[in-house]
């Protein structure tokens, strides 16, 4: 390659307009609108709450890249605009489209731009996502409200990940409730509750997962068993659970939350009595090292993920400064480690969060 192609190259490898061009596109649902009859930069500003001057800008931009096919008129508010193949995808009923995905208000799309943050990654190791925008990815997704329907419609719908590790390997029959700790929409807790009739089931999240899984429960007809509670697991949890579950929880952050979070389980399995205990299910996201194929995939979870994988050894480390210790091990499967921990504390001990995450007794 001539040097003059390799500046063209990498020139357009590093073009930021294109794919910021079609990911406003797909959060405007432009493709949609213009199927509607909105097909000049007027009528489509009107219908999006954009500015008409910027849009006729973009328009013109997706044309250039194929995604539109622009008719022209007597003047550029006269343009018309209509979906060319390349663009199709982008309709949200398409059966194969990337419009969800793409959005900057999809749960993908906006984990995403959070990349912009990757130089702040690289130098000190912090997720992209929080150096770019601030705060943790789940808890700016789960607060604003611009993604309650990106949460309704993409999230989980299937308990996946190897969870059903935890359905069917771990003993129930001694167990009464369970709290789903992080418990996103309540999937998880359905199919728990449903191969487990005896069970009763809390799921805590933050608001906007919790009013969904409200609603999942209900529909499941479940609301007899089970329950929706808004909440941290920064914070104290709700006392009275047998078991308080971690599924996938911890891979999304450093030690010293890990640490805090498995506390913050700790104190309430203790509150719980004896028999309190707390279930860990993490995700394993391994990428093989050195595999140039999968370079990109290890950038991109390392920049998104903090601990895309720790080992059994590493869990139960984390667990040890929590105050807690393994009292068994469930079978490991391709994506899951499994581990039962209790309370390592005397009778009539009482454990504490101090300020760095770890627990002590008090």
């Amino acid at each position: 390659m001539s040097h003059p192609e390799a500046v063209n190259t990498l020139m357009r490898m590093a073009d930021l307009l294109a794919p910021n061009a079609i990911r406003v596109a797909a959060t405007l649902e432009l493709v949609d609108h213009i199927d509607d009859g909105a097909d000049t930069a007027p009528v489509l500003a009107e219908r999006t709450r954009t500015d008409p001057v910027m849009l006729g800008k973009l328009l013109r931009v997706l044309a250039e890249l194929r995604l539109l096919e622009r008719s022209q008129g007597e003047d550029l508010d006269h343009d018309r605009y209509r979906v060319a193949e390349l663009g199709a995808p982008l309709r949200r009923a398409h059966p194969y489209s990337v419009g969800r995905y793409l959005s900057s208000t999809g749960l993908f799309g906006r984990a995403e731009l959070g990349l912009v943050g990757l130089l702040e990654t690289i130098r000190s190791g912090v997720p992209a996502y929080r150096a770019a925008f601030g705060r943790e990815y789940w808890e700016d997704v789960n607060n604003d409200p611009a993604f309650a329907d990106a949460l309704r419609v993409e999230g989980a719908r299937d308990i996946g990940w190897d969870a059903e590790v935890i359905i069917d390997s771990y003993d129930w029959s001694s167990v009464g409730s369970v709290t789903d700790v992080g418990g996103n929409n309540g999937t998880l807790l359905i199919a728990l509750l449903r191969a487990h009739p005896h069970l009763r089931g809390t799921v805590l999240d933050l608001p906007g997962n919790a009013r969904l899984a409200e609603g999942k429960l209900q529909a499941a007809g479940l609301t007899d068993r089970a329950r929706a509670v808004a909440g941290s697991f920064f914070d104290p949890l709700p006392g009275g659970s047998d078991v308080y579950l971690l599924s996938g929880i911890l891979g999304d952050w450093r030690d010293e939350d890990a640490v805090l979070i498995l506390g913050r389980c700790a104190e309430a399995a203790v509150a719980t009595g004896p028999g309190g205990r707390v279930l860990l299910a993490d995700i394993k996201l391994e990428v093989p090292v050195g595999d140039l194929t999968s370079a990109t995939l290890d950038l991109s979870l390392a920049s998104t993920v903090p601990a895309p994988l720790r080992t059994p050894a590493q869990l139960a480390a984390l667990a040890e400064r929590a105050g807690l210790a393994v009292s068994w091990t469930g079978p490991e499967t391709p994506l899951r480690s499994l581990l039962e921990l209790r309370a390592a504390h005397v009778p009539g001990q009482r454990n504490s969060i101090e300020g760095d995450g770890s627990v002590v007794a008090v």
